[in-house]
C-alpha cells in the first residue's frame, strides 16, 4: 500500500505515551499477586498497541486496506474517518466523544482510589461515596476510559479485540477480591454485596456516578 496516511509516523509522540500513561497504570494499580499483574499486563498491551497505532503505524488501516476491501482513495490513520469517509470531521467527533469518556472514566478510577486508600488507612470497609453505586468503580472507571480512548477515539485491531478480554479479566479478579473481604468482613460485605452492583450502577444512579467522576 502505498498512499499516504495523514496524522502516522509520529514514533517520538507514541513513545512519550506510552511511557506516560503505563506509569500511570502501574502506580495506581499497584499489581501484587500474579492475576493483578496479568490484568495490568494485558492493559499494557493494550495501551502499547493503542499509542503505537494513534502516532506510530496505522497497522489496522494497513491490513484492512490490504485484505479487508477499504477504500484506498481517502485513507485517514482514524479508523472511523475511514470506514465512514468522514475525514477529519470524522476524526474530530470521535475525538471529542472518546475524550469525553476517558476522563469520565479516568475521573472514577482515581476517585474510586482516594475511597479505597482513605478505607485501608482507617481500616474500615467503604460503601459510600462510588461505593454505594458499584462495588469496583475503580474497574468501572478502567472500563470506561479504555472503551472511549481505545473503541470509540481511536479503535484499532488490538484495541477492539483486546477490550472484552480486559473486562473479562478483571471481573475474574473483583471476584477473587471479593472473596478475600468477605473473609475479612464476613456479613457485613454480604448484605452490602447483595444490595450493590459490582460495575454497573443503577439506570437512576448513573448521574449521580458520574457526578462523583472528579480527577
Amino acid at each position: 500500500m502505498s498512499e499516504p496516511i495523514a496524522h502516522s509516523g509520529v514514533w517520538v509522540l507514541a513513545l512519550i505515551m506510552i511511557v506516560l500513561v503505563s506509569w500511570y497504570l502501574y502506580k495506581y494499580l499497584a499489581p501484587k499477586s500474579w492475576h493483578e499483574w496479568a490484568g495490568v499486563g494485558v492493559v499494557q498491551a493494550f495501551i502499547i498497541a493503542l499509542y503505537a497505532e494513534m502516532y506510530g503505524f496505522p497497522l489496522t488501516i494497513y491490513l484492512l486496506a490490504r485484505f479487508g476491501g477499504l477504500d484506498r482513495t481517502e485513507l485517514n490513520a482514524n479508523l472511523w474517518s475511514s470506514l465512514l469517509g468522514m475525514g477529519e470531521t470524522g476524526m474530530m467527533i470521535s475525538m471529542i466523544l472518546g475524550y469525553i469518556l476517558l476522563f469520565i472514566g479516568i475521573g472514577l478510577f482515581f476517585q474510586g482510589w482516594r475511597q479505597v486508600h482513605r478505607a485501608r488507612e482507617q481500616h474500615t470497609l467503604v460503601t459510600d461515596g462510588l461505593y454505594a453505586l458499584a462495588r469496583h468503580p475503580q474497574y468501572t472507571g478502567l472500563f470506561i476510559a479504555l472503551f472511549g480512548e481505545g473503541i470509540v477515539h481511536w479503535p484499532t485491531l488490538f484495541s477492539v479485540g483486546l477490550f472484552p478480554i480486559i473486562v473479562f479479566i478483571y471481573y475474574r479478579l473483583a471476584l477473587r477480591e471479593e472473596t478475600k473481604v468477605i473473609t475479612e468482613y464476613g456479613a457485613e460485605y454480604i448484605r452490602y454485596k447483595k444490595r450493590v452492583p459490582m460495575f454497573i450502577p443503577r439506570r437512576e444512579q448513573w448521574k449521580s456516578f458520574v457526578k462523583q467522576a472528579k480527577i
